[in-house]
């Protein structure tokens, strides 16, 4: 049942195969009137196709109507249960020239035109709206010239190049507009009263007077006939029957009582609507295609109060139009109505209402919907009105950024317009916050422009009186607004709601809906779009209301040369932008002293018009740039004139920001601040990453609603009705800045533990201000849990950078410079404090928490002040204390602080809550306590590997534990720790210094160890250390000490001297006498060991007076194997050395250092690299710190090596700022290549060795 409606063409293609389709037929109760006499002599040749006698029975005649199928369009399924349908464009025509009266009417396939049958013959109006053709079918005697004839069908058929034509006299025609040629195919005895032709104008189906139905092809070759009635229908029941496309019967339905003659099947093929009367009232029923009945809905007229001559499907089956008229009340004329009916959540929504009145001209023909214009709908009047009406969906919202009452949507449902305020509460259709009960249905709503009064609401009904809702205006209820969802009993509705203030009549307009586009501009003042006196032109009418007064006068009006299809209005900035027909886009100040339109302009200058019609527009700015928005309903998202992506279901603008929904079923959320065009379309057209914060994943199909400003939700609908509410990612992020800018921590605190946004931000987005409010921020967020959770989220990475690295270039930080300390401890120190300050008793379980987040934990601090609660009446009790502690901490691993706090009260108040065995730790307490105090501790030290303080309180202990003392610092290699108890004088201290030097002789550092030796005295290891070290003025020095004769100090310096005679034999390339030596000094080592040596030593003296650093500064030319400053470098003449000076002097005058001069970056550059090149000169630090460990300075000695590698390290990290990779690179001459000389490849390799950092052994020496 879903066949596909081919597009209509003048031009005659060949036949399509036949498409399977369904036909439904069913007996009704009016018969079908039925006039005329047979044509005359003039008739053509004609086909009888029927001659069964009429069916017996009053009242009985059939009606057909064919499933349409799915058109070929895509726009998918769209949520309507929060849209209302806004009138676009309206139109028509009354055709001067023309007689009597029009009986049906069709489009034809030219766009545009229509053609209308009235009981003279066919008439084509044309899409000037006026009469182009006609054909006259009295003169061929197929209609009677008295005016008593009646068409019962007509349908354009493009192939055959003219229109068919059924009348009741049983005629089928075939009218050439063109040449006016009438051919007769077929004849009827028993007449027609009704013809249907299938949608792909391949079958055409007719009822005749005997009720039978008969089917024929596009050829009209008769198919088959059928009988319409095989079996008698119950007293005032009816059934239901249904076809197949070969004309067999498929289902009947049972009798359904009160069932009326108004049918049509959905032409999504489920469901077929009709109307039915109960005792109470007067229904649209549906039934499915096995006659069972499948929901319904209550037309809202009292029962006898109308009648319902036709439903109508529009093509995608979204809209269900239905003709009702009332039923003659003294003679009078009945009032026509059309109704537009949507259904969303299983509820059925009257969306418009069209009120034709009781003239008799007015009256209602026929009406159909455009196959082509999925919104289009045709109407005809009696008195050869022709109109129609474009439609499209749109959401009713309020348009403010700041008011209370901001996030508001209002629905059409009738006389109601039922208002959702999702700021307070996301409600689900059909439900609602309140509605407001109208006078009369309701065809549009508009919200006020301004942005502090956004909540109210104007609200113009079918008889175009405009009704004023304003907040705070009445403090008694209003009869007219009703609580919906959240006024359950017993519960007081925290939700204001608006108060009617006024009810003015607008103009009088004589075409249904003539009125369209309401705006509310100014307190008094309404904006609307009429008809021109042209086809193709627009009123724009100014109406003020004047208080009081039950009329809005209309002030102005200002002509538009063109058709406004949309107009769309900024709340920020008021301007007002209106699309033409043609796709202009044009300004109105409606502001200035005399209103005026201009075209809109881009920031080059160049008029805006959209490439295609849009169907929804909005009004933002893009960087410094105000821009129009638009959409189209093929999903093409437009910017200005510019078609930026062609995926967009939904769009919706907030501040800077753009949603967007799209057809791979993501929410897309973009800044528009800082983002030009060509960036936006960028983004757009490419996928972004799945974790990125600009996209996240939605329901298939899922459209925006609205956007609750000052929050962070998203309001989206599903296709099938129901709301989700998202928080984007983006928006939570950007609402979170702003919160922290305005120190709103509370608000801030909130929102991010809800939508689970890392707590680190708080103290990212801003340190310095974080830091500066921290008492602010314990204030606000008062809770003990919510601190505690902020603690545990802490951590060191800076968030802004690693998981929300779009804020980093927008939050305002200010880091706060702590060098010495961690960020983590930083915030612990920082809230600690103002937690004592404020309240220590309330927030003792944050200060624990402080503690222990610390790196390291201060666990020994912790527990503290958990034993200081004892025996204190507090807010919070030592065992509730410990109890949250051990929460924090492993148990065990706090029975190992609370032993090392020496205090056994509170070892047994933890020991008591873990699954220790008392049998186990009360024997080793009750051991310790016997325990004299420094060995008592040694031992707890000693158990819990603390040896530095084990070492401390064992030194204390007396000298019959020193052997236990020195065994202890062998094991665990504390000697530095050991040397630092005992005076330099004592023979401990040369104890501990001869175990050490023996330990560093092991470690083959003979240098530290003769160090060791020689500074408590042991001069004997401390000479072979010196000698194993290669230090023979060192060495002689002990030699001197010892007493050493001349001879014995001539044999120890020559036997020393080897080394550096080796060196130079190597140089010479002796290598036969280099051997002997080694083996006559060294035989007992392997010679290779010695090459490495003579080569380590080589390279030390040829370490490069830093000319890598050269490398990083732009202004520096490549270092050479002449740079190199070591001992057998080339040496260069004075007059080089004197011009390569001169010319770095005319440099750095040059480059100045002065603020604002033209070369300043490059003097920095200059200068910082003289600083990096200058550390070098202090390479052989070293030597001092020797001599400083050798006659004791050992604190001295640690402070310099300390204050060198800091700077070290802060080169090393400063090196990559400076001198940026780009730099570098620009910098660096290739190592290898065609022009590369051995020169520049030494020297190449020269700059990238890095600065040498001083001997680490020394630093492990003194630590």
């Amino acid at each position: 049942h879903q066949q596909r409606h081919p597009r209509r063409s003048h031009a005659a293609t060949p036949n399509p195969p036949p498409l399977r389709g369904s036909l439904s037929t069913r007996a009704v109760s009016a018969a079908a009137g039925r006039g005329g006499t047979r044509g005359g002599a003039q008739r053509q040749a004609q086909q009888s196709i029927g001659t069964a006698a009429r069916f017996p029975g009053v009242g009985r005649t059939g009606k057909v109507t064919v499933t349409p199928g799915a058109l070929g369009h895509e726009a998918g399924h769209v949520p309507v249960a929060m849209r209302n349908l806004r009138l676009l464009r309206n139109g028509g025509c009354r055709p001067a020239a023309t007689t009597g009266t029009p009986q049906c009417f069709c489009l034809g396939a030219e766009p545009g035109t229509v053609l209308v049958g009235s009981q003279h013959g066919l008439v084509e109006l044309g899409s000037a709206r006026d009469v182009t053709r006609e054909v006259d079918l009295t003169v061929e005697g197929f209609m009677p010239e008295d005016g008593s004839g009646c068409i019962v069908g007509i349908e354009d058929l493009p192939e055959h190049e003219c229109v068919c034509v059924a009348t009741a006299a049983g005629d089928i025609l075939l009218c050439n507009l063109s040449t006016k040629q009438v051919e007769c195919v077929g004849s009827v005895d028993s007449g027609l009263s009704t013809m249907s032709w299938s949608p792909d104008q391949e079958l055409v189906l007719l009822v005749t007077g005997q009720q039978t139905l008969i089917m024929m092809t596009r050829e009209f070759e008769p198919i088959t006939e059928k009988q319409v009635h095989q079996d008698e229908f119950g007293e005032g029941a009816r059934k239901v029957r249904v076809w197949n496309r070969e004309l067999v019967l498929q289902s009947t339905s049972e009798p359904v009582s009160g069932l009326e003659q108004a049918l049509s099947w959905k032409p999504s093929g489920n469901l077929i609507a009709s109307t039915q009367e109960k005792p109470n009232r007067h229904d649209v029923v549906f039934l499915e295609k096995n006659g069972l009945l499948h929901g319904e809905f209550t037309l809202p007229f009292q029962k006898g109060q109308v009648k319902v001559n036709e439903l109508l499907w529009n093509a995608d089956s979204t809209i269900l139009a239905v003709w009702l008229e009332e039923l003659k009340v003294d003679n009078s004329n009945p009032n026509s109505y059309v109704q537009l009916w949507t259904t969303g959540n299983y509820h059925w929504y009257l969306k418009q209402s069209l009120h034709f009145g009781s003239l008799e001209e007015n009256r209602l023909v026929s009406l159909l919907w455009d196959r082509e214009n999925l919104y289009r709908l045709h109407v005809l009047c009696e008195g050869w009105h022709y109109f129609f009406y474009d439609w499209h969906w749109t959401i009713d919202h309020g348009m403010g950024e700041n008011s209370q009452r901001m996030a508001n949507v209002a629905v059409i449902d009738g006389d109601k317009v039922l208002v959702t305020a999702f700021q307070h509460a996301v409600v689900p259709p059909p439900m609602c916050t309140y509605e407001l009960q109208l006078q009369q249905a309701v065809n549009q709503v508009a919200f006020h422009t301004n942005p502090q009064h956004s909540g109210d609401m104007a609200v113009l009904d079918a008889d175009n009186k405009i009704s004023v809702y304003r907040y705070g205006q009445s403090t008694t209820s209003d009869p007219t607004v009703r609580l919906g969802a959240v006024g359950g009993n017993g519960f007081k509705a925290a939700v204001e709601t608006p108060t009617l203030v006024q009810r003015y009549n607008s103009n009088e307009v004589m075409n249904p809906l003539g009125l369209r586009f309401l705006t509310w501009l100014s307190d008094d003042s309404f904006l609307v779009v009429g008809e021109g006196q042209h086809a193709a032109q627009s009123v724009l009418y100014h109406l003020t209301a004047v208080p009081h007064e039950t009329e809005a006068e209309e002030q102005l009006s200002v002509p538009v040369n063109g058709e406004v299809i949309s107009l769309c209005c900024s709340p920020t900035t008021k301007t007002i932008a209106l699309q033409l027909a043609d796709r202009r886009i044009l300004k109105y100040l409606w502001e200035a002293s005399t209103p005026v339109l201009e075209p809109w302009r881009t920031s080059s200058g160049c008029a805006v018009q959209f490439p295609y019609p849009c169907m929804q527009m909005s009004i933002t700015r893009i960087g410094d740039e105000e821009v129009i928005l638009g959409l189209t309903d093929r999903c093409r998202f437009i910017v200005n004139d510019t078609e930026v992506a062609s995926n967009i279901t939904s769009f919706a603008t907030y501040n800077e920001f753009l949603l967007v929904t799209t057809n791979s079923h993501t929410c897309q959320c973009f800044c528009l601040k800082n983002m030009p065009l060509k960036a936006l379309q960028a983004c757009l057209s490419s996928a972004a990453a799945p974790n990125s914060e600009t996209l996240r994943k939605v329901e298939r199909g899922s459209r925006i609603i609205t956007v609750v400003p000052q929050d962070t939700k998203v309001v989206l609908q599903m296709p099938r009705g129901n709301l989700e509410t998202v928080h984007h990612r983006a928006l939570v992020l950007a609402q979170i800045q702003k919160w922290l800018d305005r120190l709103m921590f509370r608000e801030a605190f909130q929102s991010m533990r809800k939508l689970r946004i890392n707590l680190n931000l708080l103290y990212d987005h801003n340190p310095k201000v974080f830091l500066e409010n921290a008492e602010n921020f314990v204030r606000q967020i008062d809770t003990v849990n919510y601190i505690n959770l902020f603690f545990t989220e802490l951590k060191e990475e800076d968030f802004t950078k690693t998981m929300y690295p779009s804020l980093n270039g927008s939050s305002k930080a200010q880091s706060y410079q702590h060098p010495d300390q961690k960020k983590v401890n930083l915030i612990c120190d920082v809230m600690r404090v103002a937690m004592e300050n404020i309240d220590p008793q309330k927030y003792c379980l944050s200060i624990l928490t402080a503690h222990v987040k610390k790196s390291p934990p201060e666990l020994e601090i912790a527990l503290q002040k958990v034993h200081d609660l004892r025996g204190d009446v507090k807010a919070v009790s030592a065992e509730e204390a410990l109890k949250y502690l051990l929460f924090l901490v492993d148990v065990n691993e706090l029975y190992d602080y609370a032993l090392g706090t020496y205090d056994f009260d509170l070892v047994v108040m933890v020991a008591e809550k873990s699954q220790k065995d008392p049998k186990e730790y009360l024997p080793f307490l009750n051991t310790l306590r016997k325990m004299e105090t420094n060995y008592q501790r040694y031992t707890i030290d000693k158990y819990l590997k603390r040896y530095k303080k084990a070492l401390g309180h064992l030194s204390k202990c007396g000298p019959e534990h020193f052997s236990e003392f020195l065994n202890l610092v062998k094991d665990q290699n504390q000697y530095c720790e050991a040397l630092k108890l005992y005076p330099p004088s004592t023979q401990e201290y040369k104890d501990i210094s001869d175990a050490y030097g023996e330990y560093l002789v092991q470690k083959q550092l003979y240098e530290q160890a003769a160090l060791i030796f020689a500074r408590a005295g042991i001069f004997a290891k401390a000479l072979d250390a010196f000698q194993d070290s290669g230090s023979w003025q060192q060495a002689l020095c002990m030699a001197t000490r010892l007493g050493y004769t001349k001879d014995k100090l001539s044999s120890l310096s020559r036997s020393m001297d080897y080394e550096e005679a080796l060196l130079l034999l190597l140089e010479g390339a002796l290598w036969e006498e280099a051997l002997r030596l080694v083996r006559h000094f060294r035989a007992q080592e392997p010679e290779w060991k010695y090459f490495f040596r003579v080569q380590e030593q080589r390279d030390d003296y040829e370490t490069p007076n830093c000319p890598e650093l050269d490398l990083f500064s732009e202004t520096s030319s490549v270092v050479t194997a002449s740079d190199m400053n070591s001992k057998y470098s080339h040496s260069s003449s004075r007059i080089s050395v004197r011009s390569s000076k001169n010319r770095r002097k005319a440099e750095r005058k040059r480059y100045s250092l002065k603020e604002g001069s033209p070369f300043e970056d490059i003097a920095l550059l200059e200068v910082l690299g003289e600083n990096v090149r200058a550390v070098e000169t202090v390479k052989d630090i070293h030597i001092l710190l020797k001599q400083l460990v050798l006659f004791g300075y050992n604190e001295q000695a640690g402070t310099l090596q300390q204050a060198l590698e800091e700077i070290l390290q802060l080169m090393e990290t400063s090196i990559p700022e400076i001198w940026t990779p780009d730099l570098q690179r620009s910098s660096v001459n290739p190592v290898l290549g065609p022009s590369s000389t051995a020169n520049s490849i030494m020297a190449a390799y020269q700059q990238k060795r890095m600065v040498t950092p001083v001997v680490q052994g020394w630093l492990r020496l003194l630590s």
